[in-house]
């Protein structure tokens, strides 16, 4: 993408109703931006329907829910799950007897991870097993969905895969150091990408955030042609990230955080949705504003944009609603610090001549530096030592009131959807907001 294709308006169009299908293409765990969206079809009356990613056994063989697993998902899901595992990524997978990526990565240390070398037409093979375990497991999915979904009914796929870190020793070392470390303990992001470790990493976020997209639209394509003869209409979604604009002295701006590793496969996700909105599938990705959640929170930094979205909501007509949740951010600050001294240390962050330098949207994602990651850590824990419970921030209470919105926002907008890419800022985000408690 060259440019930035964002949500303008708030969608009127409605398309989704009682006894439609909605079918959550990844599991639901804690809190993370499925929620948002699950909740919409709950509303709306969906029958709702999901996958499991399976479970590892000691051997690391993967197998299907237990009887008392399958119980609790499907009941955090609130639906039906379709219990064939469908684990995406390949770290894990290598013909019988033989080492997985994995198992090669941990024979890596903190001396020889930048200069250690793969067996790279072994991992050629994992991959491969690996795709085809996944593509297979598509197909079971599918030829389970099709005696659920009857005549005129209403499909909406809302692909939620993302990760793909292999659990290697020495990367949780030098994650730590890349997302959290500043001075002493800062570690180049390039040169990360440049090892061997980086281009694996690289490839499994591919087969993970990405590619599963793909597979999702291309397995489904016989029940999708049958659905839609049949009347009805189908809709894929995806959870991308690119970037935010948000209000930076008064005005929209895009900006993003630095490093995110995995902002290559989003781009991937951005592709394979465009390459199927030209064969006429309405696959959209949206790309959504920072929040916190069980995975981003490896990265720190990530959560200072979403402070400006207290400022987009006054500015997007709030009213008594929008004042109520600046009352309630204060409220989450320590004695002798104010909403304000949080947004005059914002400010100087994002008006910094180093973070300028990252507003580089045809450079994204950019590789970190010593003064970013000094700067934006530090910024960071400032702001975290502002309030009274370093486990209740407003960046919490923030991240919450974003899931709400993205989850309207994708569920209507995707009735009548305007691109196979699109950008979620905080401008919709804060009047889907005033207009949900208006």
């Amino acid at each position: 993408m060259n440019t930035t294709h964002a949500l303008t308006q708030l969608p009127q169009s409605s398309l989704f109703r009682k006894g439609d299908v909605f079918v959550l293409f990844g599991e639901l765990f804690g809190r993370g931006y499925a929620s948002g969206l699950v909740d919409q079809a709950r509303k709306a009356g969906m029958d709702i329907v999901g996958i499991t990613v399976g479970r590892r056994d000691d051997n690391n063989a993967l197998r299907p829910l237990d009887a008392d697993e399958l119980a609790a998902a499907e009941a955090n899901l609130g639906g039906r799950i379709i219990n064939v595992p469908l684990m995406a990524g390949f770290d894990l997978d290598a013909p019988a007897g033989e080492p997985t990526p994995t198992d090669l990565l941990n024979e890596l240390t903190l001396k020889t991870w930048e200069s250690g070398t793969l067996d790279w037409a072994h991992i050629d093979t994992c991959r491969a097993i690996g795709t085809e375990r996944f593509r297979t497991g598509v197909a079971e999915v599918m030829a389970q969905l099709e005696g659920m979904i009857g005549a005129g009914r209403n499909v909406f796929f809302a692909h939620t895969m993302a990760g793909g870190i292999p659990k290697a020793k020495v990367f949780m070392v030098i994650a730590n150091r890349i997302y959290k470390g500043r001075g002493d303990r800062f570690m180049s992001s390039q040169t990360l990408l440049d090892s061997d470790l980086g281009k694996l990493i690289l490839q499994n976020f591919d087969e993970v955030s990405a590619n599963t997209f793909g597979h999702l639209i291309e397995g489904s394509a016989a029940l999708r042609a049958r659905i839609e003869a049949g009347g009805g209409q189908v809709r894929y979604t995806a959870y991308g990230y690119h970037g935010t604009e948000i209000l930076i002295d008064g005005r929209y701006q895009w900006q993003t955080y630095t490093n995110y590793t995995q902002g290559y496969a989003k781009m991937r996700l951005e592709r394979i949705a465009q390459a199927a909105w030209e064969q006429g599938v309405k696959a959209t990705v949206y790309n959504c504003p920072e929040i916190r959640t069980n995975s981003t929170d490896v990265f720190a930094g990530v959560e200072l944009p979403l402070i400006s979205l207290l400022e987009a909501l006054r500015k997007e007509g709030g009213g008594a609603w929008a004042e109520s949740q600046w009352q309630a951010c204060q409220a989450l600050l320590a004695d002798g610090f104010t909403l304000q001294d949080v947004l005059d240390k914002l400010a100087a962050f994002h008006g910094s001549a180093v973070m300028q330098r990252y507003r580089d949207f045809a450079a994204w994602p950019m590789p970190n530096s010593p003064e970013q990651a000094d700067i934006q850590i530090g910024t960071s824990e400032d702001i975290v030592g502002m309030h009274k419970d370093r486990k209740a921030l407003i960046t919490d209470l923030l991240s919450t009131l974003v899931l709400e919105a993205s989850g309207a926002l994708i569920f209507n907008g995707s009735a009548a959807p305007a691109g196979p890419v699109l950008w979620l800022n905080h401008d919709i985000i804060a009047r889907q907001l005033n207009a949900l408690h208006a």
